[in-house]
Formats: C-alpha cells, sequence, structure tokens
C-alpha cells in the first residue's frame, strides 16, 4: 500500500494548484494526486474559455470576489515566472437595451467595491474597442485577459513532480476507509495518507459522501455549448464581449472570447447536462440523470425558471436562435460565420431548497477538506484556493510535520 501524507482527489487546476502550493508551503512533505482520467484536466479545466476573470461581478467579501483578485494576480506571476501564454487584453460588459441599464451599473458598483479597473463607457468610445459592437453603454475591463489553463496545468504537474510530489494517473477513488490512515481504495491501488483534499469538480459531493460527510448541497451539471469564428469573422470581435448577465443565474449568458491562440470562441449556453460527463446531446447517462431530476433542490429550481430552461434549451438545438443571441453583441454575426467547438460542463452546486450555491463552498471535517462548489472563476482563482486549503492543513498537519521532514532526510 502506498503511503503519503496529504492525498489531493482530482487533477484539474483546483486539485494541483493545491497539490503545488502543498509542496511549497511544506518542503519535503509527501503529496500525492490522484486522478480518474488517463490525462489531467480533462473535464472543466480543460474546457472552459480561458479567460482571467477579475471579480467584477461577485458579492464584495465573498470567497469568490477574494479569491479571484488574489488568484489572478497569483495566475498572471506564475504564467509570466513560467513563460507560459497568457495576455492582459481587455473586456467590454456590453448593454444593449434600456433595462440592462440599471443592472450594468450595479455591475460597476461591486467591479470599483472589489478594486477591479473597470470604468463606465459610452458608444463612441465602445466602437473603438471593439467597433462591430453597438450598444447604449458599456462597462469597459482592461485588466481582464485571456490564458491557457491546460498549459497551466502541465506545468503545475512538472512543479510537484520536481519537488517530490506524485501524480497517479487512472486512479478513480472507489472508497474511503477512516484510520488514522486515511485509505483511500483506488483502481489503481490503495493509498494511506493522514489527510485528503477532496477537489474532484463535478464529483466533488459524491466524493464527499463516500467519505461519509453529508455534502450541503449537490452537483448538478449544466453543460454549455460553444461555437468558434471561422478565420473570415474573427475580425469581428477583437477581445473579449459579454452580455449584461441575468442577475438570477450563476452564469454570464454567451459572449465571444478571444483565446491565446487567435481563435474566438462564441457562448456558452447552459443546458441541463443528462450526465455529469454527458458532453453531447446524444449522451445520456440514466444514473446520473435519474439523480438530478429526484432532487428536490433540482424540481424547485426547475419550477421556479423553467422559461428560462426552455429558453436556453431552445439554443441548444436551433443555430438560428444561437445566432440571435449573439447578434445582439455583434449585428453582422451570420449562421455561415460558426462552425461547433467542443462542449464543457459546469459543475454547480444546488442546495436542496431550489437556490444555486452562489459562492465556493468548503466542507471540512477531521481528515477531509472538500471543495464542493468552485465553479466559474475558480480556474482563475485556482493558485489562491489552493493556497488557502494548504494553509487550512497547516494545523492538521504541524503535530507530525516534522517527523515526515526527518524521514525524508538523507
Amino acid at each position: 500500500m502506498e503511503q503519503t501524507d496529504v492525498a489531493v482527489i482530482g487533477g484539474g487546476i483546483v486539485g494541483l494548484a493545491t497539490a503545488y502550493q502543498l509542496t511549497r508551503l511544506f518542503p519535503g512533505l509527501g503529496v500525492t494526486v490522484l486522478e480518474k482520467e488517463d490525462a489531467l484536466a480533462e473535464h472543466q479545466t480543460g474546457r472552459n474559455s480561458g479567460v482571467l476573470h477579475t471579480g467584477i461581478y461577485y458579492k464584495p467579501g465573498s470567497l469568490k470576489a477574494l479569491n479571484c483578485r488574489a488568484g489572478k494576480q497569483a495566475m498572471e506571476a506564475f504564467c509570466a515566472a513560467e513563460a507560459l501564454p497568457y495576455e492582459i487584453c481587455g473586456k467590454v460588459i456590453v448593454a444593449v437595451e434600456a433595462w440592462e441599464l440599471p443592472i450594468l451599473q450595479g455591475i460597476l458598483e461591486r467591479g470599483l467595491a472589489n478594486g477591479v479597473n473597470c470604468r463606465l463607457i459610452g458608444p463612441e468610445a465602445l466602437a473603438e474597442i471593439e467597433p462591430h459592437t453597438p450598444g447604449l453603454q458599456a462597462i469597459h475591463v482592461p485588466e481582464a485577459g485571456i490564458v491557457d489553463y491546460r498549459a497551466v496545468c502541465e506545468r503545475l504537474a512538472l512543479r510537484i513532480r520536481e519537488a517530490g510530489g506524485r501524480i497517479h494517473l487512472g486512479a478513480r477513488v472507489l472508497g474511503v476507509r477512516t484510520g488514522p490512515p486515511l485509505v483511500l481504495e483506488t483502481g489503481a491501488g490503495a493509498v494511506a495518507c493522514r489527510q485528503a483534499v477532496n477537489c474532484a469538480g463535478l464529483h466533488s459531493d459524491r466524493m464527499a459522501a463516500l467519505a461519509g460527510a453529508e455534502p450541503p448541497a449537490q452537483i448538478v451539471p449544466f453543460r454549455g455549448e460553444y461555437y468558434a469564428l471561422r478565420e473570415a469573422a474573427r475580425p469581428l470581435c477583437r477581445n473579449l464581449i459579454y452580455p449584461v448577465p441575468d442577475p438570477a443565474f450563476p452564469f454570464l449568458g454567451v459572449h465571444f472570447t478571444r483565446m491565446t491562440t487567435g481563435e474566438v470562441e462564441c457562448g456558452p449556453n447552459a443546458v441541463l447536462a443528462f450526465g455529469r460527463e454527458a458532453y453531447t446531446r446524444r449522451q445520456v447517462h440514466l444514473p446520473d440523470l435519474w439523480e438530478t431530476l429526484a432532487y428536490p433542490g433540482f424540481r424547485r429550481l426547475a419550477a421556479r425558471y423553467w422559461r428560462t430552461g426552455l429558453g436556453e434549451m431552445w439554443r441548444s438545438v436551433s443555430k438560428a436562435a444561437f445566432v440571435r443571441a449573439l447578434q445582439r453583441l455583434v449585428p453582422e454575426i451570420r449562421e455561415a460565420h460558426l462552425e461547433p467547438a467542443p462542449a464543457g460542463i459546469r459543475a454547480q452546486a444546488v442546495a436542496p431548497e431550489g437556490a444555486m450555491v452562489d459562492d465556493f463552498l468548503i466542507q471540512e471535517t477531521p481528515h477531509m477538506i472538500h471543495v464542493c462548489n468552485a465553479p466559474s472563476p475558480a480556474a482563475t482563482a485556482a493558485l489562491n484556493i489552493g493556497l488557502l486549503l494548504a494553509e487550512s492543513l497547516r494545523p492538521r498537519l504541524s503535530a507530525y510535520r516534522i517527523l515526515y521532514l526527518s524521514r525524508r532526510q538523507p
């Protein structure tokens, strides 16, 4: 049986950032990452739009706001130090109808309260930034950026291994035996550890339950579908163009995102996925779907917002409807400009009363820390989330840290 000090479950960016920060804070500590897939960053991390978020949308003082601001700075510093591709290109949030103006003002106030560099601009200034995007008003956020999160994950994995950490692929956690020691039964063999951190993303609630915890919310998978602009249409978007989001939802609406490769993605919508890893409309995982439909929290959510849900589903099956949503921001867009792009799935925690959990959600038990809700901007904030998780383990590790450090000395 393999032994380690801390096991991190999940090889997405939050799990890797946590393992990386553990190796930095506690040199010599045994750190092992367990990833169920045969590669890292295969789900939420590797399928998002690669935006460096600024924290403009989030409630001041929330975990999202605090971690996004600090995490963005840490991510920029990491990418600069590691010569990884990123760019501070700026974004605009555009109001195209009068009823959106008060919401836009509220977003501006939140951004300023969070310390974001942002300002309200009119149509002429907007035209200078994004010539193909008309609007009544917009918020210009010059510090927003883009990054390649897969490349970040690969570099984090390299640094973890260089520090003596281990990363096991194809190591799905199948069972948890509480200790001491804590034993994680995986498809690649058992791993004994003192502490574990659950960064399982789409399966974080199940992992918490497997470990004997009672998750405060259940993960409901929402698929975000994208198109990409064909090369000839890419000049229609210079950088990042966002609509004014619906304040009732944690989704930002269909938008335009230039990638570090120069490609431009359009989307996503937000439709219920028929499985936690069902990336196409044809993929159905009946146990996952039944679990979602049987969950009282989801049924209450669906009863409250069924009209919105139907609109998202219609955009999923109708390219013309998707194009109309994009034309609110860039009227020159036509169906011929778009080609399908890979979809992603957002692991959204939904509380039993039917509310979408709007902040990061961390649950602690004696031998484990569970990251129960970490949707966007978790990728931007990952290095700071990882730092906070590692710091929260400090009192748990202090009792045996000297023993383990001395054990590793030659």
